[in-house]
């Protein structure tokens, strides 16, 4: 089973096993990239069902590494998703702003991020 390919974009290991592992066992392909320029090396082959992206990133945040890729003609209709911790009034429309299609903030509920991340993925199917 299938489910699609996800690009996960998170500098936190333990962030990534817990999220691979969650997406796995619903039948999703995880590739992890530990930086925006390790996300964007994936990309040079291969294009991903969604991506999902933190914003607290060294070097590059994840507000750059969305704009970027919203740039990429081959990514303009792939869904990018902000994961991160920055729950502050505003946040979420921060994300939002720069080009994520949703935002799912941290620490994550396992429970409901299958349905969360099958939701972003109907609607890109629309």
């Amino acid at each position: 089973m299938d489910a699609g390919t996800i690009l996960y974009i998170e500098d936190n290991s333990d962030n990534r096993m817990l999220v691979r592992r969650v997406l796995e066992a619903e039948g999703y392909r995880v590739i992890e990239a530990e930086d925006g320029t390790q996300g964007f090396e994936y990309l040079q082959s291969e294009t991903p069902d969604l991506v999902i992206v933190d914003i607290n990133l060294p070097e590059m945040d994840g507000y750059e590494v969305t704009a970027r890729l919203k740039r990429m003609p081959s990514m303009v209709h792939v869904p990018v998703i902000a994961m991160t911790a920055n729950v502050m009034k505003g946040d979420r429309e921060k994300t939002l702003a720069v080009g994520c299609d949703g935002y799912i903030p941290k620490p994550i509920d396992i429970d409901s991020l299958p349905d969360q991340i099958a939701k972003f993925l109907r609607k890109s199917d629309e």
